[in-house]
Formats: C-alpha cells, sequence, structure tokens
C-alpha cells in the first residue's frame, strides 16, 4: 500500500480512542435509516384540540371527564368525631384541612390526611342574651372570594360570627340582626356578606378595613382573642304575600358573581332574585313546582342555573326563562328529602336524608349509571347510588323507643364538598330524625 492510499484509510476510519465514538456514529446512522415512530389517532387528534382550543380548554376537558369517571370509583374513609351531634356545613380549607360546624354548635377542622379534629372558640354576642333557642347549631359556613374570611354562626345562633383565614382568628361578630336563628349565609363581595334567617329576614354586613384594623391593633396589645361588634343593615323581607303563608324562613341563599344576582329558598315553596350589584333590590319572586322541603340551594355559574333541593325532586331555575319553563328531576327517595346539592363542571352532586349520594349530568340530563367499577356503589335500576357509612349513634331514649329494632339508621348528607382539584369529596351529616342524636364524617377520594 503506497503512503498516500494508507493517509486516505486512516481518514476514512473512525477517530475513537475506546470505539466509543465509533460506536455513537454507527448508532447515529442507524437511527437516521429507522422509520418515524408510530403514533395512534388519537395522539394526532387531541394535538389537533389543544393546539385550536388551547390549553385552557383542553384542561376544561380533563376536568370535565374527571367529573364523569370519578363517582363511580370513589372510596369511602370514615372520621369519628366523637359524641358531636350533626355536622350541617362544611368547607374546605385547604388542600388537607376542612372545617365544619355541627348542631351542638361546634365549629372544629378536621385534618383529612390524619383524622385529627381541632375545636375553634365560638364568638359570643357583646350582650348575653336572654333564652336563646337550644340545639339548633350552625347551619352555614361561607368563604370570601378571596379565601382571606369565614363567616358562620356565633355562640348565639341569630348572630353572624366572621374569622380570618388562613388564621381561624376572630374578626368580629353582627349581632342584632336577626330575631331567629341563621339558616344561610352567601358572601356577594370580599367584604360583604348576607345572612338569610329562619324570622323571615335578610341581613347586609359589611367587615370593612377599619374593623379588620382595630381587630389586629387590639389583638397587638392583648393575648386574649378580642374581635369587633359590627351592625347590619335590614333587607326586606321575604315578602308574605305572595304565598299567604307564614312559614317564609330563608332556607338557602346562593351567589352568582357573574350577574352579581343573590338567589333564595324559601321553606314556604318560592324561589326568589335579588340584584346585589351597588344595592339589593328585589327581581322577582316565583313559586316552586315542588313545594315541601326546599332546604338547599346551589348555582351552576358555567349553566346560568340555580339547583333547589325538594322533599324528592331536583329543579332547575333559570332566571332569564318564563317560570314555567323550571325542569326537574326525580330522586327516587320519596319522604327523606334532598338535603344538599353542588355544582361541579356538568355534574350535579346530591345529597339525601337516606345517606345517598347521587350525580347527575345535566348535559345529558340523566342521572350517573352504576358502571359496576365501584364496589360502594348500590343502584336501582342504572341509577349509581353511593351510600355512606355507619358513623355514630347515640342510643338514646328515641333511639330505643322508636328505632331499636332497624338494623341501621341512615345518615342524612347534610353537607358535602369538593376540594379544589375536584378529586376529594367530604360527605358530613347525622340521622335525619330531629330526635336522635349522631354524626358521620367521610372523604371520598
Amino acid at each position: 500500500m503506497t503512503r498516500r492510499a494508507a493517509s486516505r484509510k486512516r481518514r476514512a476510519a473512525p477517530e475513537t480512542a475506546s470505539g466509543e465514538q465509533g460506536d455513537w456514529d454507527h448508532a447515529a446512522q442507524k437511527r437516521k435509516r429507522l422509520p418515524p415512530e408510530k403514533k395512534s389517532v388519537v395522539y394526532y387528534l387531541k394535538s389537533r384540540e389543544v393546539k385550536e382550543q388551547g390549553d385552557g380548554n383542553y384542561r376544561r376537558l380533563l376536568r370535565g371527564f374527571a367529573a364523569q369517571t370519578l363517582p363511580g370509583v370513589l372510596t369511602e374513609r370514615e372520621f369519628h368525631l366523637g359524641t358531636l351531634n350533626k355536622v350541617f356545613a362544611s368547607q374546605w380549607l385547604n388542600h388537607r384541612q376542612v372545617v365544619c360546624g355541627t348542631k351542638c354548635n361546634t365549629l372544629f377542622v378536621v385534618d383529612v390526611q390524619t383524622g385529627q379534629l381541632t375545636k375553634i372558640p365560638i364568638l359570643k354576642d357583646r350582650e348575653p342574651a336572654g333564652v336563646t333557642p337550644q340545639s339548633c347549631g350552625i347551619h352555614a359556613i361561607e368563604i370570601n372570594p378571596s379565601r382571606t374570611l369565614l363567616a358562620t354562626g356565633g355562640d348565639n345562633p341569630n348572630s353572624l360570627a366572621v374569622y380570618r383565614l388562613p388564621t381561624l382568628d376572630p374578626v368580629c361578630v353582627g349581632d342584632e340582626g336577626h330575631k331567629d336563628w341563621i339558616f344561610s349565609i352567601a358572601w356577594i363581595s370580599d367584604t360583604m356578606a348576607v345572612s338569610g334567617s329562619r324570622d323571615g329576614s335578610m341581613a347586609l354586613w359589611e367587615v370593612t378595613e377599619e374593623v379588620l384594623n382595630k381587630t389586629d391593633f387590639q389583638r397587638g396589645l392583648s393575648r386574649v382573642p378580642v374581635y369587633a361588634h359590627i351592625t347590619h343593615k335590614a333587607l326586606k323581607d321575604i315578602p308574605k304575600e305572595n304565598s299567604n303563608s307564614t312559614n317564609c324562613k330563608v332556607r338557602a341563599l346562593a351567589f352568582n358573581s357573574k350577574n352579581k344576582e343573590l338567589g333564595a329558598v324559601s321553606l314556604d315553596g318560592y324561589f326568589h332574585l335579588w340584584k346585589a350589584e351597588h344595592t339589593i333590590a328585589k327581581v322577582l319572586s316565583s313559586k316552586l313546582p315542588y313545594c315541601r322541603e326546599n332546604v338547599c340551594l346551589a348555582y351552576g355559574l358555567e349553566w346560568s342555573v340555580y339547583a333547589v333541593g325538594s322533599q324528592a325532586h331536583v329543579s332547575f331555575l333559570d332566571p332569564r326563562q318564563p317560570p314555567q319553563n323550571v325542569k326537574s328531576v326525580y330522586c327516587r327517595e320519596q319522604g327523606s328529602g334532598i338535603r344538599s346539592v353542588s355544582f361541579y363542571e356538568h355534574i350535579i352532586t346530591v345529597g339525601t336524608g337516606q345517606g345517598s349520594i347521587l350525580f347527575y349530568d345535566i348535559r345529558a340530563h340523566r342521572f350517573l349509571d352504576d358502571s359496576g367499577s365501584c364496589q360502594n356503589a348500590k343502584c336501582r335500576g342504572e341509577m349509581l347510588k353511593l351510600s355512606t357509612g355507619k358513623g355514630w349513634l347515640n342510643h338514646n331514649d328515641m333511639w330505643r323507643n322508636y328505632f331499636s329494632d332497624m338494623d341501621c339508621c341512615p345518615n342524612a348528607v347534610y353537607t358535602h364538598c369538593y376540594d379544589s382539584s375536584g378529586t376529594k369529596l367530604f360527605v358530613a351529616g347525622g340521622p335525619l330524625p330531629t330526635g336522635l342524636h349522631g354524626n358521620y364524617a367521610g372523604l371520598w377520594s
């Protein structure tokens, strides 16, 4: 071989110390010769869908898919609440803490990871009231839009108590606003809340910067928790002339933040709507199609409808439509009543007095079917129904005289709420009969 030929051969050979560079180049050449990676049609369709609709809409599609499929795979984990009586209200504080209110007038926080309970001091009126009704408890807990304040009932069930979040330090008490129990609360802004009472009245409360700053100043001077007292602005009572009835108790409130409208349900079977922007002005009162035990109300922002629970139906009201266009669905549990209702995406979750959790698809206009994937699900026909656990029940005289022959006493689902991810459902309540003492709380995830 000539010197020139040897030189050409050396230049053609890979320059490598241990064969690594040669192997890398060989692999690279091989990859170039490989055919392109095959991907499914679903991949290309989803890619096109993301490009066309944007990431926000794609995430909404995923949330909608989760809301549709989640109920069939939920499993229950019960919490032990001791001897507390009937959980009436609940709200998630963060990803692991839920604040609850009970019939025995106890406000507590449960850690869903450890099951630990922490009781929160109840706020008192500026002057001790005379004889206050007993065994009525805390019926409402609501958090303002910025999640900086929490409103609930006070030591006197006729008064409004406000706490600061996330510390749950006391801020103020709104007393002398109602003559009977507060059943419902709705924030119409970060600083203004409306309460509805069993006396048929509604009150507007404002937590001003002055109140917040004054509370901070007083707390800095004293180690003892201190709080201010605020006065209300009386709103016009529920009009009794429309129903020819004195049973005008304001049972539930729900606020439409988009249109600044406040909906209310009274126990005489009426739905009322107020415009709540600069002032609160009455818009309408309309008779509900099912008038017995209207005790819960929720608003679906995306669907622009209010959902009202009654004795055996959920009715959907669109204020833009005539009253005769109200649509209702039968929940197949006549007599026990719908005790709680909420919107999550296109699924309406319904809690009943028989301890059932039902899921209604507002897009398909039907209840979700039992797919058979959930061992905890029981169905009548094709309806998916989750049943709450036993909870705790006090075997008192009422139970011994009237219920001891029953295998079990179902726990009414008085309250339920989803966490921010929509993958955890907190459910709580207790026995439906008035004289029975007990509780239930569980995390479905």
